[in-house]
């Protein structure tokens, strides 16, 4: 059976998502310390399980990226079978080719494993 995680931008679509399948959303805390960097904490074992985690790349684009990458770092280092990242909106899609020179491809960045 999937677990599905939800990313501080999605946890209603998530929690309806996991409604429809008939599965209970996993547990994950995220929070905020005081300089503003992100802390993510999953709440139960994933190991040997199929993993999709929801969040946007709307908002606050950078601190959701951020959140969802340490959130997939996370179920990695915790011997999950496959993650998934269910995005809506990808975030950085505008810089998806070189423009100029010295000029980094942003998109490619953002979309690598």
């Amino acid at each position: 059976m999937p677990k599905i995680f939800s990313g501080s931008s999605l946890q209603d679509l998530s929690q309806k998502i996991a409604d429809h399948l008939g599965l209970e959303p996993g547990k994950v805390v995220t929070k905020k310390f005081s300089n503003q960097e992100t802390c993510v904490e999953i709440g139960e074992s994933v190991r040997g399980e199929d993993v999709y985690i929801g969040q946007s790349g709307c908002g606050e684009i950078s601190d959701n990226l951020v959140e969802l990458l340490i959130m997939i770092n996370a179920c990695k280092i915790a011997s999950a079978s496959w993650v998934t990242a269910v995005i809506l909106c990808f975030p950085y899609a505008r810089q998806d080719k070189k423009d100029k020179s010295r000029a980094p491809i942003s998109a490619k960045l953002v979309a690598s494993p």
